[in-house]
């Protein structure tokens, strides 16, 4: 299929993509489980209260099992007391098992995700950046008339080295390459930026 590519000028242009990325049908359970796993496996799972058998202390009875009137215990550890173990507690970043997802999986939801992204008119192909922009405020310029002030922009290794400084200070912008964006970065912003060399470079892993 064809797509227009702009100049950072604004001039346009028509070039030949990929069916497959950009014409997908958009499969929308892949996506959720895409984003569900992708989610899953990114997120922090830090949390860890200490169990009944990590508290440090004694493990003698409390007092004697019958003849007190009381209930029925054992040390202090247990749960029901101050300073005992937290029963059912969240038990840390290893316990969480990873959520497999496959390669072909992520291909597809990514595809079906830049597909939705040009039916709606939020994804953008550019030029590649050969020269290099040094301040903040020219690369903010070219961004608002792009409308792209909430993007992901997918730069190839030449265009990175020539404006991701500029990038670094900008709001609602995110900067990477084809190798470490996910389909929870595509979903989060509004626009989605590719150079016409990292086009390129995705259409390799689709043939």
């Amino acid at each position: 299929m064809k797509i227009e590519k702009l100049s950072i000028d604004g001039k346009k242009e028509s070039i030949e993509v990929l069916d497959k990325i950009f014409s997908k049908k958009i499969n929308k359970q892949l996506v959720s489980n895409v984003l569900y796993k992708t989610n899953s496996n990114i997120k922090g799972r830090k949390a860890k209260t200490k169990q009944k058998n990590e508290i440090i202390g004694s493990t003698s009875k409390i007092y004697a099992q019958k003849g007190t009137g009381n209930a029925r215990h054992a040390s202090r550890k247990a749960p029901i007391f101050v300073g005992g173990g937290v029963a059912h507690g969240p038990k840390g970043q290893n316990s969480y098992k990873k959520r497999k997802l496959n390669k072909s999986e992520k291909k597809q939801g990514l595809a079906s995700l830049i597909s939705e992204k040009k039916i709606l008119n939020n994804l953008l192909i550019l030029d590649d950046f050969k020269k290099e922009i040094k301040k903040t405020k020219e690369m903010n310029l070219i961004l608002k008339k792009l409308n792209a002030t909430n993007s992901l922009i997918i730069l190839d290794n030449n265009s990175k080295n020539n404006i991701s400084k500029s990038l670094r200070n900008i709001p609602n912008i995110k900067v990477s390459d084809i190798n470490h964006f996910s389909a929870i970065d595509v979903v989060k912003y509004n626009k989605l930026i590719f150079t016409l060399t990292s086009v390129k470079e995705l259409e390799k892993r689709y043939k």
